[in-house]
């Protein structure tokens, strides 16, 4: 379980910093996110996104997995 933390903790420490980039990209604007503006610190809460991604990242990897298959 502590692993699991660590992971979590490692990936929204790369992914907060590249908020404004990933604007491009709709994340954090997709119908689930959740946005609000605490002391002029905007805080985003993707939960629809992280659904979105994963769903993209599980066809990737069915792919990759099926294309590896002899």
């Amino acid at each position: 379980m502590i692993r699991w933390v660590a992971v979590i903790f490692l990936g929204l420490a790369v992914f907060y910093p590249l908020l404004p980039q990933l604007d491009a990209l709709r994340v954090g604007r997709l119908p689930g996110d959740v946005r609000f503006k605490v002391r002029g610190i905007v805080f985003c809460l993707p939960f629809g996104s992280t659904v979105l991604w994963s769903i993209i990242a599980l066809i990737v990897a069915e792919i990759v997995k099926l294309s590896a298959m002899p």
